[in-house]
């Protein structure tokens, strides 16, 4: 049974999650994502669940350990973990859910001691191969409230049974374990070639609940890489390496 927890999220775009901690309680996140933690507060970093869990997190974009935050002082202490980009942080209480959610490789933040964190991968052969970050997915498992993170704006959809909802792959950031995921073809020969958004949709049929993310991280690292391609570019073109912000502030180009 997972630690029964408070908590308290602060920010807008670029989030923090603030867990209340009372003695013998918990909380388990992944490595290097804690930002501050109190007066009794213990880390505790460990391969959780053996060598086979811990590359099973790896494949899921989670670092090899685990860490249990304990608070094994008196009265109340907090810990607090950062969101690692600009987006927003869910509260889920798995309770809620049948005891399961699914989410993105790399979503989970943190979570209440007693959830286990595990690979789900896609049943289906067209999911697997063509899902793109939807191919591995997380499965969170247990009785207790999980944090996961999501890029740019939350969007949410609750599906009625049989309904269906077809979504950029990217874009899918976490969803009921009674949600139907598989993948499907656009079709038409200009959409393939022109459509500028990718040969396949994951499409989702209910009943459950369903987050959407405006801003997924690869999109996001896909526009950083290009702009930084453009401006190594652009400095070498004026001599000056790969310093490309650096040869338009002398050149005055841009400003």
């Amino acid at each position: 049974m997972a630690d029964v927890i408070d908590y308290k999220i602060y920010g807008d775009d670029m989030q923090l999650v603030e867990i209340e901690l009372d003695p013998g309680e918990g909380v388990r996140a992944e490595a290097g994502a804690m930002m501050y933690m109190g007066d009794g507060v213990e880390m505790q970093t460990n391969a959780e669940g053996g060598l086979f869990s811990g590359f099973k997190r790896m494949v899921t974009g989670e670092s090899f350990f685990i860490t249990t935050f304990m608070h094994n002082g008196g009265g109340k202490a907090h810990v607090a973990f950062a969101a690692p980009y600009p987006g927003k942080i869910i509260a889920l209480d798995l309770s809620d859910h049948g005891g399961a959610f699914l989410c993105q490789k790399d979503a989970f933040l943190c979570a209440a001691r007693g959830i286990d964190i595990d690979v789900a991968f896609t049943k289906k052969l067209g999911a697997g191969l063509f899902g793109g970050e939807g191919f591995i997915l997380q499965k969170l498992t247990g009785d207790g409230l999980v944090f996961v993170h999501v890029g740019g704006t939350i969007v949410k959809r609750q599906l009625g049974p049989g309904e269906t909802l077809r979504v950029d792959t990217g874009c899918l950031a976490a969803f009921d374990a009674s949600v139907d995921y598989d993948i499907q073809f656009i079709g038409g020969f200009k959409n393939a070639l022109f459509g500028g958004e990718g040969l396949f949709l994951a499409k989702l049929t209910g009943p459950g609940l369903v987050y959407l993310q405006s801003l997924p991280f690869s999109r996001l690292a896909d526009r950083i890489h290009a702009a930084a391609r453009i401006g190594r570019g652009k400095g070498e073109k004026k001599g000056l390496g790969g310093t490309g912000i650096l040869g338009d502030i002398i050149s005055g180009d841009n400003w």
